[in-house]
């Protein structure tokens, strides 16, 4: 029976992950590899902006290479990079200025055939007012929104991630829905 592909992934960040703390930079650079695209997609939904999530994950891994002697390796290499982003991401998010962006959102993949352009302007549509609905989100509960929906992750994940308990996590996701339900009642 063949290994199961994530535990072999894990075994492997373990290994690179004792060799980078003991100063192997390839080893290093080989789990930036792996997990960067990863945590630049969650970057990007969590502040909406490209630029400021490349920075966001770039200062993670400043930290991470930084802070590899404290790491325990009785969490995955990759959980602990998506603990250490989502904290930047919302620190972030909390120093920042409400802004409404555009791009906060991608827009769902066009389908292989021509979409008319009355659907495609309803598509943006829904996706901007999305977009400003976000906003009024507390960073909080933005970040667990979008662990939970977009990335699907489970509320004990989650809570370990953000550093709550599961029923903090709930509770956020909830009070999310709760208020992008009203602002995109429009769209219902």
């Amino acid at each position: 029976m063949p290994d199961d592909p994530d535990h072999g992934e894990q075994r492997d960040d373990a290994l690179l992950t004792a060799r980078a703390s003991e100063g192997d930079d390839e080893a290093f650079e080989a789990l930036v590899r792996r997990h960067g695209p990863v945590l630049l997609r969650l970057a990007t939904r969590l502040l909406g902006n490209r630029s400021e999530a490349e920075d966001a994950v770039q200062e993670s891994f400043v930290s991470a290479w930084r802070r590899l002697p404290e790491f325990r390796e009785n969490s995955a290499f990759g959980t602990w990079m998506y603990r250490i982003v989502t904290n930047r991401c919302l620190n972030v998010l909390r120093a920042r200025r409400p802004v409404v962006t555009l791009d906060a959102v991608s827009e769902p993949a066009a389908a292989e055939h021509q979409v008319s352009p009355a659907r495609a302007a309803e598509g943006r549509a829904a996706v901007e007012d999305l977009s400003k609905a976000m906003v009024v989100l507390s960073p909080e509960q933005r970040v667990c929104w979008v662990l939970r929906e977009v990335d699907g992750l489970s509320y004990e994940a989650i809570a370990d991630m953000v550093g709550v308990s599961q029923e903090a996590a709930r509770g956020r996701v909830f009070r999310a829905r709760r208020q992008l339900t009203e602002a995109m009642v429009a769209w219902r």
